[in-house]
Order: C-alpha cells, then structure tokens, then sequence
C-alpha cells in the first residue's frame, strides 16, 4: 500500500473544517495575497505540503523559502494568492505542519551537527499516527535518516518479541528461512555477539552506555565480527550525551524523542 500525501492532507484539512468555516464565509469574495512569515530562526521544513494544503482549495501558492534552509524572524516562506475565505480556512492546517516538521528538521539538525563522525541519526516509529510520514520526511530535511516507515519493511526483533519466544537463537533462526536482512534489539554483549554469529544486519545496543558500547565493539572485533554488521546505539541519547556515543564508532544512532518530543517552529500568516 504506497502513501498519498494528498490524500493524508485533504483528511487533516476536512478534519478541521468539519461542516464548513462558518466564520471565514461570513467574508466578502476577495482575492488577497498573503505570505507565511517565520517567527523564529529555524530550519524550514514541509513547504511543499503548505503549498498542496492551500492548492486543496484552489489557491496559488509559491514557495520562497525551500526546505532545509535556516531561516530567521521575519524571514518569507510562502505566498499565497486566492479568495480570502479559503485562504483562511486552509491557515491553521497548513502552519500546524510547517510547525511540526519544522520543529523536527530543527531539531534533527542540531543533534546531527553533534556527532563527531560519520554516524548517522535515525528516526524512530515514535512518531504521531497520521503524521509518520511527514515527521520522517521532516527528519530527513534535517540531515537525518527514516529507518523503517511501516513494520513491513523489515523485520526487527526486540525485547518482547524474544520475551514471546523466550530464546533469541530460535527466533533469529525462523527469521532467517524467510528473511535475508533483519534487525535484532540486544541488551548485552553476549546476545549482541550471538545476533551477529547469526548474520543480524543491524543489532541494536538498546541502552548501552558508551563505554559498554566501546567494550563490546572491541569483543566484536575480536572475533572478526565487527565489519559484518552495522551497530545501532538507541536509548538514553539526547543532546548532552550524543557525541559520546557518536565517538564510540557505532554506525547509528537512533532517537525517538526528535519525533515524539516536538518543539514546533513559530509561524505566522499575514494579509
């Protein structure tokens, strides 16, 4: 099942509609021209998706500013001409995802801007329901990376996944008659040896401190195992601390609070 952008955006617009803007029909017929201003310093994120907002309702909009560009107070974003009835009604929706994915890219940026070396940041699924698409969109503006849209797309075995089968061997091995890649959430050096023993793609160092991540790369080593699987760092990471783990050489880092934990950008419309 592919995802339709449109579609997801004529939904949240007819969400806030409801039966119809009683108050922007009270207005006369008028073509107005408006633009969307920052209110912050920032990076821009979903413009293209403001855009299909107001178009959803024939007007004409015209990016100024494009994604992933670092903006300020004051700075133009968006254009917009049309009736000023539908203009207005389309507002509130089109700044709510300005707003959001901004807030991401944003946020996404200034983690990135703090890993040392070639690690890469990655969202995670906490993301809003309705939103995951554009939230993982927003994470990419900001120099990041989606990891997996839908639980479709590959498979990762976790906690509670073991806990059902109660033996990592055996599930890896299942896995294994069907699927060629796939990702394995360890909780210790052992497993994180045993998953890569067993050809894990990715094995997930679930809230390892950086110096038992730095132990258990070295184990891995050891063993000739490290160059066989790339290694995901998840769990406790936040802005203080996300150096240390970019310095312990894993290939991801993955943080769920750049899409569950959104600061929104200020964005204003004016006529």
């Amino acid at each position: 099942m592919s995802f339709n952008p449109k579609k997801q955006l004529s939904q949240f617009l007819a969400e806030d509609i409801g039966k119809g803007d009683i108050t922007s029909q009270l207005l006369s017929k008028k073509e107005i021209t408006v633009k969307i201003i920052s209110r912050e310093n920032a990076i821009v994120a979903g413009t293209k998706y403001a855009k299909e907002i107001f178009a959803i309702k024939g007007c004409k909009a015209k990016i100024i500013t494009k994604d992933g560009t670092k903006i300020k107070p004051n700075q133009d974003i968006i254009e917009i001409t049309g009736k000023a009835d539908k203009i207005l009604t389309c507002e509130r929706t089109a700044l709510n995802i300005l707003t959001r994915m901004s807030g991401i890219a944003t946020q996404t940026n200034e983690l990135v801007k703090k890993i040392p070396n070639k690690t890469k940041l990655y969202a995670t699924r906490k993301t809003a329901p309705g939103l995951r698409y554009f939230d993982k969109e927003a994470v990419k503006i900001g120099g990041g990376e989606r990891h997996r849209l839908r639980l479709d797309e590959m498979v990762m075995i976790k906690d509670n996944h073991i806990a059902v089968e109660q033996s990592l061997s055996s599930l890896i091995n299942k896995t294994k008659k069907k699927y060629k890649k796939f990702e394995v959430e360890v909780e210790n050096t052992d497993d994180a040896v045993l998953a890569a023993e067993k050809g894990a793609t990715i094995i997930m160092l679930d809230n390892f401190s950086p110096s038992q991540i730095t132990r258990t790369i070295k184990v891995l080593k050891n063993k000739k195992l490290r160059n066989k699987v790339l290694l995901e760092a998840s769990g406790g990471i936040n802005s203080k601390n996300i150096s240390k783990y970019g310095k312990t050489d894993v290939d991801i880092i993955s943080i769920g609070s750049i899409t569950n934990s959104v600061k929104g950008i200020d964005f204003s419309l004016e006529i």
